[in-house]
């Protein structure tokens, strides 16, 4: 009679601790989901109606993991409406445009409203304008709207420490113009024709977008920057305030369910490094080495390299000329 009840013991206990294993490897998945992938998907596998919040910062550039997220966003029926925080001086002409392109067809599916931060400049104006409203503080610097390309010209240092650069070219204007050789007239009316081109296509973005004439708005066509007061005043933006401003017009104006939650969505991983050795432990415990090794692999961050400048620029230098 004792053995039979022993056995019957372990047989409970063992049954306790697959249930107590099962729900810490349910508790694991959510939280493997949430760290590596971001709140934007926990909230997408509730079905949990959100708002997306997508920062956009520092230099931008062509970000293809970047583009590939706001697709995500605009196919996501978790999400009603879209936040577009913008804290950046500009970056590359391209890049900017490629921005453009990615918010204007995820706007086709979603509405989406930019809320500036301290500066939203040049190539992240371009980013502003491609939303359905732009919401800026009354300091945010904005505007910059223009196009820039820049090079070194190193002929005299070179000459001074007795170096000669010799080169085989395939024509005249190959690589040029280049910081190896004075600027002629032929390769600066290239260069100057490459910056009219883009700057043409910059103010047709803001004449479309914003609904003005840009020879109207004084300083817009020599590139100067504006505060978000005169940038009101000059329509180039819709409102003044922050996100509770912009949140409200979501869910006023474009009927966002007033429930929806603002979520953070980020391109690729997340900084879940922290929380890897943690939620490894907890793997390797409940289903064995192979599955530590595998949430260890899961977490890590990826190290993003420092993007360099190349090509035509549009981007606000406060110690411009």
């Amino acid at each position: 009679m004792l053995e039979t009840e022993t056995v019957l013991d372990r047989r409970r206990l063992r049954r306790s601790v697959s249930i107590w294993r099962a729900a810490g490897l349910a508790g694991l998945l959510l939280a493997v989901g949430a760290l590596a992938f971001g709140g934007d998907k926990l909230a997408s596998l509730t079905g949990e109606k959100q708002i997306a919040r997508v920062t956009i910062e520092g230099t931008i550039t062509e970000d293809r993991d970047q583009l590939k997220m706001l697709k995500d966003i605009g196919d996501d029926s978790s999400v009603s409406g879209v936040l577009l925080f913008i804290n950046s001086p500009g970056g590359t002409t391209t890049g900017g445009e490629a921005l453009f392109e990615g918010i204007r067809t995820l706007a086709k599916k979603k509405p989406v409203v930019a809320q500036f931060g301290t500066v939203a400049a040049s190539a992240a104006y371009i980013a502003g304008l491609a939303t359905d409203h732009i919401v800026a503080r009354g300091n945010t610097i904005t505007g910059s709207v223009g196009v820039i390309v820049q090079w070194p010209e190193v002929v005299q240092l070179l000459d001074k420490i007795g170096v000669k650069m010799n080169e085989v070219k395939s024509g005249p204007l190959k690589a040029s113009p280049s910081p190896f050789e004075p600027l002629d007239d032929a390769s600066r009316k290239v260069a100057e024709g490459m910056v009219a081109d883009g700057f043409k296509w910059f103010i047709g973005l803001v004449e479309t977008r914003r609904g003005v004439k840009a020879a109207n708005i004084p300083g817009l066509l020599e590139g100067r920057i504006y505060s978000g007061r005169e940038a009101l005043d000059a329509k180039l933006i819709d409102q003044l305030g922050g996100e509770d401003e912009a949140v409200k017009w979501l869910k006023d104006v474009k009927s966002v369910p007033q429930t929806a939650k603002v979520t953070d969505w980020k391109p690729g991983n997340s900084s879940a490094y922290g929380f890897a050795g943690m939620s490894a432990g907890i793997a390797g415990w409940l289903l064995g080495p192979a599955a530590g090794d595998a949430v260890n692999f899961l977490l890590r961050d990826r190290m993003i390299s420092t993007l360099g400048l190349d090509g035509l620029l549009s981007v606000w230098h406060p110690s411009e000329k």
